[in-house]
Formats: C-alpha cells, sequence, structure tokens
C-alpha cells in the first residue's frame, strides 16, 4: 500500500534554527544568566506545549522562579519574542509541502506548541493554512511523544500507519511512529531527507525536496 500523507514536525522541519536575535530578547528582558534563562525556559516547556501552562503562567512561573516583575504588557512582550524565535521559515520544507499537494499527498503538521507562540505564528504564516491537518498539542492536552497524539493525527487525516510518511527532528518522536508501524525519518537539513527518501526508496512515490 503506499503512502498518503505525508506530516511534519513544525520547529526545526518547518521552520529554521531559532532567531538569535528574539533569544537574546528574551534573555535581556529576564535579566537572567544565559544558563539560568535556559533552565527555567525548558523546565515547563513540556507543560505549556500539553495545555497545562499557558501564555500567561508559562511566564508567570518563570518570574516567580528568577524573582523579576512581570506586567501584563511584558507578558505580551515576552511571548512576542517566544513566537518570534521559532518563526524562522525552512522555504526548502514549505515549498515541498506544496509539491507534495500538487502531487495528490495528503499533508500536515504536528506539533508540540503553546498556545501564544500557535496564535502568533498562524497570523504571522498564511501559508500553515495549506495542510490537510494540524495537529497542535496544547489544544489537545497531550504532547509527543506520547503515542495518543499520533492515533489523533492518523483519525484525522483518514490514513494508515503504513500509509503516512512522518518527518521530525527528534529521534524520540520518530521511534514512537515507528512502533506505531508509521514510515519516518529524522530531519537535520533538507539535503539529508532528500538522499533519506532516495534511500528508503521513497522517491518512487514522492516528489523530492529541493
Amino acid at each position: 500500500m503506499g503512502l498518503r500523507a505525508v506530516v511534519f514536525d513544525y520547529g526545526m522541519v518547518l521552520t529554521g534554527p531559532p532567531d538569535q536575535d528574539a533569544h537574546a530578547a528574551l534573555v535581556l528582558m529576564s535579566g537572567l544568566p544565559l544558563d539560568r534563562f535556559e533552565s527555567l525556559y525548558w523546565a515547563d516547556r513540556h507543560a505549556y506545549d500539553e495545555g497545562a501552562l499557558n501564555g500567561v503562567t508559562f511566564w508567570q512561573k518563570i518570574a516567580g522562579a528568577a524573582g523579576f516583575a512581570l506586567s501584563p504588557e511584558k507578558v505580551a512582550e515576552l511571548n512576542h519574542w517566544d513566537a518570534r524565535m521559532w518563526g524562522t521559515v525552512n522555504p526548502g520544507m514549505v515549498a515541498w509541502q506544496q509539491a507534495l499537494h500538487e502531487r495528490g499527498l495528503l499533508t500536515g503538521i504536528l506539533s508540540n506548541m503553546g498556545d501564544a507562540v500557535h496564535e502568533a505564528l498562524s497570523q504571522a504564516h498564511d501559508w500553515i493554512q495549506r495542510f490537510d491537518v494540524r495537529v497542535w498539542s496544547y489544544q489537545l492536552h497531550m504532547a509527543k511523544p506520547d503515542p495518543a497524539i499520533y492515533l489523533h493525527l492518523l483519525k484525522q487525516l483518514g490514513t494508515r500507519p503504513e500509509e503516512t510518511l512522518f518527518i521530525d527532528d527528534k529521534l524520540i518522536n520518530i521511534e514512537v511512529a515507528w512502533s506505531l508501524g508509521m514510515k519516518a525519518i529524522e530531519f537535520s537539513t533538507v539535503d539529508r531527507l532528500r538522499a533519506d527518501l532516495v534511500a528508503a526508496g521513497l522517491d518512487a512515490e514522492l516528489p523530492l525536496p529541493v
């Protein structure tokens, strides 16, 4: 049975590396040393992605732990820079989605993402709406690598695991896809993805990214 759908992670797949100017702005606003900021930023990021925290309470927890003042205006600015940090587009992958669509394949996004980041990026990038299915973790209160979110994705697509190719930059997320019977490739660069698709024999079924 051939492929019917290709699903993309968002961050570091459809987008490039984090915007360093935006990252620097976040660190500066926190007033924290870099390593302390990173520790606090990532400590509750999964809870934010799962919807247990939102774009206000996520920063409230960081501010409480770090001891800096947090006004509504500062929360809005932090959320602005946070979204911008993850908004650097990977044009080769966005173009490939369009090529897949034109070939008649379904396309989807399966992303761990918090509410404020999702809202900002959806407003900034109209190409997100071109995907047939868009699964955002915070809306479901579950996140990768929970197998349940993959099963939700497949139900929304209406495809079987073996008919679905998943692309993510984290190996743990790829391994869960494999365990469910999906085809999956760990992403690093467009060139590497193209080589991996050829090695897997999928170039017979898919246009290759360029």
